[in-house]
C-alpha cells in the first residue's frame, strides 16, 4: 500500500509473478483515465473483463497471484536468480546488483571492452551464448534503445545488458549449473567474440526481427 500510494499508476506483467503463460493488467488511481485507457482496450485487444485472454488464462492468473504470495516460495525463487547471478560473477561476468527476482543481467559492455557501441556488444555476447551453450537471452542494449538519427547515426544506449530471464518452476539447480558452465565458457574466450552490424531492420521496435552479421 505504501509503494503504490506513491504512484499514479502501474503495470504487472502475469507471466513473471503471476505465474501464468500470458496476461498481466494496467492499473489506474485516476477514474477518467481508466475510462480511456479501458476505451482503447477494446479497440487493441479486447472487453475488459477478459482482455483478450482465454478463460483458463485468466483462472491461471487468479491462482498464480495467490500462490506467488507464499514466503517459500518468493525465497526460492529470489534465492534461484540470486544463484545463478553469483554464478556469472565467479566466471568474471559483472552483473547489475542486486539480482531481481525473475532474471540476471549480464552487463556487456563491462565485459566485452573491446566492442564499442556501434557495434552492439549485448547483441553479441547473447549471439554468442547461444552458439557456444544453446543459452537464449535477450538484448537489452543499443539494439533496442539506441535513437537512430536521419543521417544514419545512431546514439547508443547507456547501458548494454543480455538479460537471462528464468522461467518460474521450471528450471532444476542442474540447469542453472549448466548456464553458468556456459556463461563461463564465453568469458574465457570474450577476446574472441566479435561485433555486429545490422543488415537488416525494421524500422519500429527492431530488436525483434533485425538480421546481424559479424564485423
Amino acid at each position: 500500500h505504501e509503494m503504490f500510494s506513491l504512484v499514479d499508476g502501474c503495470t504487472m506483467s502475469a507471466k513473471k509473478d503471476g505465474m501464468a503463460n500470458i496476461g498481466g493488467f494496467l492499473a489506474l488511481n485516476d477514474p477518467e483515465l481508466a475510462r480511456k485507457a479501458r476505451n482503447l482496450l477494446i479497440l487493441t485487444e479486447g472487453f475488459p473483463t477478459y482482455g483478450g485472454l482465454a478463460g483458463y488464462d485468466m483462472d491461471a492468473i487468479a491462482v498464480g497471484l495467490e500462490e506467488v504470495l507464499d514466503e517459500d516460495y518468493l525465497r526460492y525463487r529470489i534465492r534461484s536468480t540470486a544463484y545463478l547471478a553469483e554464478k556469472a560473477e565467479a566466471a568474471g561476468v559483472p552483473t547489475v546488483r542486486p539480482p531481481g527476482g525473475h532474471a540476471v543481467y549480464l552487463d556487456a559492455k563491462a565485459l566485452l571492452t573491446h566492442i564499442p557501441a556501434s557495434q552492439y556488444p549485448a547483441q553479441a555476447l547473447a549471439v554468442e551464448l547461444y552458439r557456444v551453450g544453446g543459452v537464449r537471452g535477450v538484448e537489452i542494449g543499443s539494439v533496442m534503445f539506441g535513437v537512430r538519427h536521419k543521417d544514419g547515426t545512431e546514439t547508443p544506449s547507456a547501458m548494454e545488458l543480455v538479460r537471462l530471464a528464468i522461467p518460474r518452476r521450471t528450471y532444476t539447480q542442474s540447469h542453472v549449473d549448466y548456464v553458468g558452465e556456459v556463461i563461463r565458457e564465453v568469458a574465457g574466450q570474450r577476446k574472441k567474440i566479435r561485433g555486429l552490424r545490422i543488415v537488416e531492420q525494421a524500422p519500429w521496435l527492431r530488436h525483434f526481427t533485425a538480421r546481424f552479421a559479424a564485423v
